[in-house]
């Protein structure tokens, strides 16, 4: 695992140029895509990128990490569109989302589509990667995940009315997002440090999923420097 820490604006600019040398190498990559507030710099960097000419998604296959069980005007859908996909080139038919009513068709596609180029990734203050909440089993793949009480009260603080709130997603499984030829984690702010310290020095086990990601060669890991405090 390669570790970068810096200031916010460094490690989100680092990490687009990494977004952007993979494209460059292999424009129709398959890129996994998370949702949430740690996304929301980097993916305006890319759009930002995108506008300037400096890089292209027009052939890019994209698949959102998860998405929350049920019909929601807050939806990983919706954040990853206004985020990033209505500021760049890409395209409609190369954007896939998971179908909590048949997830296993996910990795079908995924298969058909050579697998994951790369992983671009956040981490709950829990460990949690996509939603795989602690437990999940590493070799998990797309599946239905119920959501933690920690995991709730994060979206809570995002705005997330209890009416709102969702009690499920669909995500891609740990083996899924590991397999990954390429990872990128994006962590910001002092409330990720313990996951962060976790992330990168706790043993390989179930309950810290992010200590998955020491396994993968070609990981990726930008902390800024509150997230990193503990390392």
């Amino acid at each position: 695992m390669k570790i970068i820490i810096g200031d916010i604006p460094e490690i989100e600019e680092k990490a687009a140029l990494q977004i952007r040398g993979i494209l460059e190498a292999k424009p129709d990559a398959v890129i996994a895509l998370a949702a949430g507030k740690t996304m929301t710099g980097l993916y305006k960097r890319l759009g930002d990128m995108c506008a300037a000419g400096e890089i292209s998604f027009r052939k890019a296959r994209l698949l959102a990490v998860a998405e929350f069980v049920g019909k929601r005007e807050k939806s990983c859908r919706r954040f990853i569109e206004d985020s990033l996909l209505r500021h760049t080139d890409a395209l409609p038919e190369n954007s896939f989302w998971p179908d909590p009513e048949r997830p296993e068709g996910y990795e079908e596609l995924i298969a058909s589509l050579g697998g994951l180029d790369l992983a671009v990734l956040g981490i709950g203050q829990d460990t949690h990667i996509g939603y795989n909440e602690p437990a999940t089993p590493f070799d998990s793949i797309t599946h239905v995940q119920k959501l933690t009480n920690r995991t709730k009260h994060q979206l809570s603080e995002r705005g997330y009315s209890e009416e709102e709130m969702p009690g499920e997603a669909v995500t891609m499984g740990l083996k899924t997002l590991v397999g990954a030829r390429q990872i990128i984690v994006l962590a910001e702010g002092g409330e990720k440090s313990a996951a962060v310290f976790q992330m990168v020095y706790s043993k390989t086990i179930t309950y810290i999923p992010a200590s998955f990601l020491q396994i993968p060669l070609e990981v990726t890991a930008y902390f800024d420097t509150a997230a990193a405090s503990e390392l």
